[in-house]
């Protein structure tokens, strides 16, 4: 029996035929691929890492992170979150991975510290859904930068203000940029930060 191309019957069996079609093409190339995107999914967070401790930046060749990570790096889960360590020049130094809300959904990120907690080594965003040219700027190199070698103000935190919306480079005021247009995220990121201080000195307490 010949279908009727203009059937609805023919435009039903049609469009199921392609959906398939296109669902198990999409599942091969998913399981082709996923290996692959596994391991950057891994080197990102290294890198991350090792950015965060100050032994990496992003002209770190990829070949590179892996082997880097292994040499200085060691990690333990804590509090919902992951702690490493680092030893350098003789001083140890500790970072905090944690996962927490922002507005559109989770931000990761990643920071570094002295043992007390009182001057921050780096930070670096992991993983953020931020609304693109707002929130989002989150993920700009200015807004990490601004963290390398800020000393936090005597309650241990870090104040985060409306100021230029370029960066706030002052290592002795405890205080960054907030992203201009995004106080909600500013406000999520601060808390992100402020946690994972307190993490650091919990966990810095003990080394």
């Amino acid at each position: 029996m010949k279908l009727n191309r203009n059937s609805i019957t023919y435009a039903a069996v049609f469009t199921f035929v392609v959906c398939i079609l296109f669902v198990v093409i999409l599942a091969i190339a998913n399981q082709v691929t996923l290996s692959r995107v596994e391991a950057n999914k891994k080197l990102e967070s290294q890198l991350a890492v090792l950015k965060a401790f100050g032994l990496a930046d992003a002209s770190t060749p990829a070949g590179e992170i892996d082997s880097k990570y292994r040499q200085f790096i060691t990690e333990k889960a804590v509090d919902q979150a992951t702690a490493y360590f680092a030893t350098i020049d003789g001083q140890p130094f500790v970072a905090i991975k944690l996962t927490m809300p922002g507005l559109w959904g989770p931000i990761t990120a990643v920071l570094a510290t002295d043992p007390k907690g009182t001057v921050v080594r780096g930070f670096e965003i992991v993983d953020q859904q931020e609304t693109p040219g707002l929130g989002g700027r989150i993920s700009e190199p200015w807004f990490s930068a601004q963290f390398k070698g800020k000393q936090t103000l005597p309650d241990g935190t870090i104040a985060f203000v409306q100021g230029s919306g370029k960066g706030n480079f002052d290592p002795a005021n405890g205080t960054v940029d907030a992203i201009t247009g995004a106080s909600r995220t500013s406000d999520f990121v601060s808390a992100l930060v402020n946690r994972e201080l307190a993490l650091a000195r919990q966990i810095g307490g003990t080394l």
